[in-house]
């Protein structure tokens, strides 16, 4: 939390709220510390009740919608059942994506005279080097 404040900040700070709590800041700093101890309490209880409730083990992040639900209602059938049409479209679409890429890359290297290949080796009648194809900017697309 006060990873970005230096050494002077932090003197700043402190000496910002002796001034304006004085002699009362022992007991703010004790009352604050009181109420975090409270607050993760009943964070800790609400838990407890939840899993007594639901008869099963509870942690915090079982408490997100997803992760409750995969836990408590799917059984793992359901979910390889659920995950198994969506990992067969994630894998055609990498598959997908790593030939554009392959191509585009391809292309590249054919394009770029500087790079020994078919096109740069390429002539024309008159013997000279073929020119390098133009693309367009992004401003004459639009």
């Amino acid at each position: 939390m006060f990873e970005n404040l230096n050494v002077w900040e932090v003197g700043a700070l402190l000496l910002l709220a002796l001034l304006i709590f004085g002699d009362r800041l022992p007991a703010v700093i004790s009352d604050g510390l009181r109420m975090v101890r409270n607050l993760r309490a009943m964070a800790r209880n609400a838990t407890t009740d939840l899993s007594k409730e639901l008869g099963t083990d509870i942690q915090l992040e079982d408490l997100h919608p997803k992760a409750f639900i995969r836990k408590h209602l799917l059984s793992e059938e359901d979910e390889q059942a659920i995950r198994k049409p969506l990992q067969g479209m994630y894998d055609d679409l990498r598959s997908d994506v790593s030939n554009v890429q392959k191509d585009i890359k391809d292309v590249a290297t054919a394009a770029d005279p500087r790079t020994p290949g078919p096109a740069s080796t390429a002539t024309s009648s008159a013997g000279s080097a073929a020119p390098a194809p133009r693309t367009a900017s992004y401003d004459e697309v639009t």
